[in-house]
């Protein structure tokens, strides 16, 4: 696989893909909630992973791992005719105060590295979601972690990003670097957080339905068909 002109790849999240993971965790906001990202290597730059969709997983049980195998063979079943597959994970804890990336998401960002080896993690931050809920705040509103065997430097997404970045060191563990104002991570549409504030005001995150919902309801739609109808 190819790199960026400066040597690392680049990760650019569609403003879609965005808004539907952080809408998942506002809809459970008392529980841990996961999901998968849904992509590709850029056809224009090899050093550049496009995140064209999310799709929430679950807001309880993570992890079991029967449901995960089920929602992720029906979630390549359906991208693959699109030339998409999974190419990364997102998370958010629990706690409110906690940012630190879980047993939970180390173990299923690992199983998804194994086919994707430079997948990322995406650590939602619950201080920023509230912040975001309440107009106080409109830099991106998670910590990243990219699977790689050596060091890399964190890049905020966008502009006023507040991001961290964990990379996986060759004792294979993940772990968190500092900010330095790079753009290792980019939201595609820099006006996503205004359209996001919308969507919070208008409590879409409400629609939002997920494996969970879907494996009880199967009437219900885990692609969410409708959300940004």
């Amino acid at each position: 696989m190819g790199t960026g002109t400066n040597g690392e790849l680049k990760y650019e999240i569609s403003q879609n893909a965005y808004i539907k993971l952080v809408l998942h965790s506002l809809r459970h906001k008392t529980a841990a909630v996961n999901g998968v990202l849904v992509g590709r290597i850029s056809p224009n730059d090899e050093g550049v992973v496009e995140i064209s969709d999310s799709v929430p997983l679950f807001h309880s049980n993570l992890p079991l791992l029967p449901p995960l195998e089920i929602s992720l063979i029906m979630i390549e079943q359906h991208y693959v005719a699109q030339g998409l597959s999974v190419v990364g994970y997102f998370h958010a804890n629990q706690r409110f105060d906690d940012v630190e990336v879980s047993g939970v998401a180390k173990n299923i960002g690992d199983h998804i590295s194994r086919y994707f080896p430079h997948a990322p993690i995406l650590l939602l931050n619950n201080k920023k979601l509230e912040a975001l809920s309440q107009g106080k705040d409109r830099s991106p509103v998670m910590q990243v972690c990219i699977l790689m065997l050596r060091a890399v430097r964190l890049v905020a997404a966008g502009t006023g990003g507040s991001g961290s970045l964990c990379v996986r060191d060759a004792s294979k563990n993940w772990r968190v670097v500092g900010a330095d104002g790079g753009s290792k991570l980019l939201l595609k549409e820099p006006s996503a957080n205004v359209v996001l504030s919308d969507y919070i005001s208008s409590e879409k995150w409400k629609d939002v339905i997920d494996f969970d919902e879907h494996l009880d309801d199967l009437t219900k739609d885990w692609l969410n068909p409708g959300l940004f109808n």
